[in-house]
């Protein structure tokens, strides 16, 4: 994940199920690592996501104490 993707995507910036693909056009998508293994995920959710039950931060955005 880039440090510069746009916040208009939501959750999926900041989760660890998230790889962010760039077309050879400079297109992004978000592709839901989740979906690989539960069908309740879509590969490529519509955006912006504001709530998932699967949402985990990615170990860069977790706070450590």
């Amino acid at each position: 994940m880039t440090q510069d993707a746009p916040p208009e995507a939501g959750l999926c910036t900041s989760c660890r199920h998230t790889r962010e693909i760039v077309s050879g056009k400079g297109s992004r998508f978000y592709y839901c690592g989740r979906s690989e293994t539960d069908a309740q995920y879509p590969k490529y959710p519509r955006l912006p996501v504001r709530e998932c039950p699967g949402y985990q931060a990615s170990p860069t955005q977790e706070v450590k104490p």
